[in-house]
């Protein structure tokens, strides 16, 4: 399956992605600047994305503990969510997320 990450630059990405992984690791494993401090224990924010609105409705709901880490991230829009928290299945083959403009991976990578 696929997903395609859109830049901060407004350039487009297209990354192989396996069901079951979330999303995060597809985005690192594409060079997103997404840092993922917490390593995905919803206990920072660095892995915010903005899922395109086409897309945004297929996916789970927000959990309450996502949405307050949701609230400590910069340029929150009305789509966003956290990566870590996105696990990909077959209904997501081609789903569209933006990477804030804020992003930054301290990693290094």
């Amino acid at each position: 399956m696929k997903v395609q990450f859109i830049t901060r630059d407004g350039d487009r990405v297209l990354a192989e992605a396996t069901a079951g992984e979330d999303l995060l690791r597809v985005a690192q494993g594409a060079g997103m600047p997404l840092e993922g401090t917490c390593e995905g224990q919803m206990a920072c924010s660095t892995c915010h994305v903005i899922v395109a609105r086409d897309w945004f409705g297929k996916l789970p709901e927000a959990s309450e503990e996502e949405e307050d880490m949701l609230d400590l991230a910069a340029n929150v829009q009305a789509t966003s969510r956290l990566s870590c928290q996105i696990l990909l299945d077959e209904t997501l083959d081609g789903l569209t997320v933006s990477i804030p403009s804020d992003s930054v991976d301290a990693r290094g990578f």
